[in-house]
C-alpha cells in the first residue's frame, strides 16, 4: 500500500483522534469496577458522534477512507470507527463493500476487512466467517469466540485473508486482556468489542 502524504491530512487527523479517544474510554472501561458502569454512555457517545462523522466523510469521497486518502493510520481509525457502528448497521455494511472496493484496489487492509466482515454479519444476526470477534466470558478461562459459520474450514479461510490460525489469535487474545491496557496512539489500546477484534 502507498505510504506517501495523504490526501486529506485533516480528515486522517480527525479519524485517528476520534478513534484514540473512544479506544481510551473503552479500554478504561473494559476493566472497570461494576459501580463504574454509568460511564457507558459517554463511550456510546463518542462512538455516535465518530459513526456520523464517518458517515459524512464516505458520503463526501463517495469510497472508503483508504491509505492514499487519509495515510495508514487515518484507515485504521476508520476501521475502528466501523467496528463500533453497531448502532448504524447500514453504515456498517456499507463500511464492508467499499472497504473490500479498496482491499481490491491494494489500498486498504484485507485483515481488518475480515474483522470488519465478520462484525456485520454478526450483527445481521448470522454467525460469523473468519472468527475475528469474541465476547468476553463468564469462566476463568476469558473471552469466547462468538458463533462461526463452518467452523471446520476456519484455518483455510483465515489464512485466506492473512490472519493467524484460531487458536493462536485466542491465546494471542487472552495474553493481550491480562495484561495492563496499552493506550499508545500507534497502537490504540481498544474498545471492549474492539479489543476483541483486533486480537483475532
Amino acid at each position: 500500500m502507498n505510504t506517501a502524504v495523504p490526501r486529506d491530512p485533516d480528515l486522517a487527523r480527525e479519524l485517528i483522534a476520534r478513534a484514540q479517544a473512544a479506544d481510551e474510554h473503552w479500554a478504561r472501561l473494559a476493566r472497570a469496577r461494576p459501580a463504574d458502569q454509568p460511564i457507558i454512555g459517554r463511550g456510546r457517545h463518542l462512538d455516535h458522534t465518530s459513526i456520523e462523522f464517518l458517515s459524512r466523510a464516505i458520503a463526501q469521497y463517495g469510497a472508503w477512507p483508504d491509505v492514499p486518502l487519509v495515510g495508514v493510520g487515518g484507515a485504521r481509525a476508520a476501521w475502528r470507527i466501523a467496528l463500533r457502528a453497531d448502532t448504524r448497521t447500514d453504515l456498517q455494511r456499507v463500511a464492508v463493500r467499499m472497504m473490500h472496493d479498496a482491499v481490491e484496489r491494494g489500498t486498504a487492509s484485507l485483515p481488518q476487512w475480515a474483522h470488519l466482515y465478520d462484525r456485520a454479519i454478526l450483527n445481521s444476526r448470522k454467525a460469523q466467517w473468519y472468527g475475528t470477534q469474541y465476547r468476553l466470558g463468564s469462566g476463568s478461562d476469558g473471552p469466547e469466540r462468538l458463533a462461526v459459520d463452518e467452523p471446520d474450514g476456519l484455518d483455510a479461510r483465515r489464512a485466506s485473508v492473512g490472519l493467524p490460525s484460531a487458536d493462536f489469535a485466542l491465546q494471542r487474545l487472552r495474553e493481550r486482556l491480562a495484561a495492563e491496557p496499552s493506550l499508545d496512539a500507534g497502537e490504540y489500546g481498544g474498545a471492549p468489542a474492539v479489543v476483541l477484534a483486533d486480537a483475532a
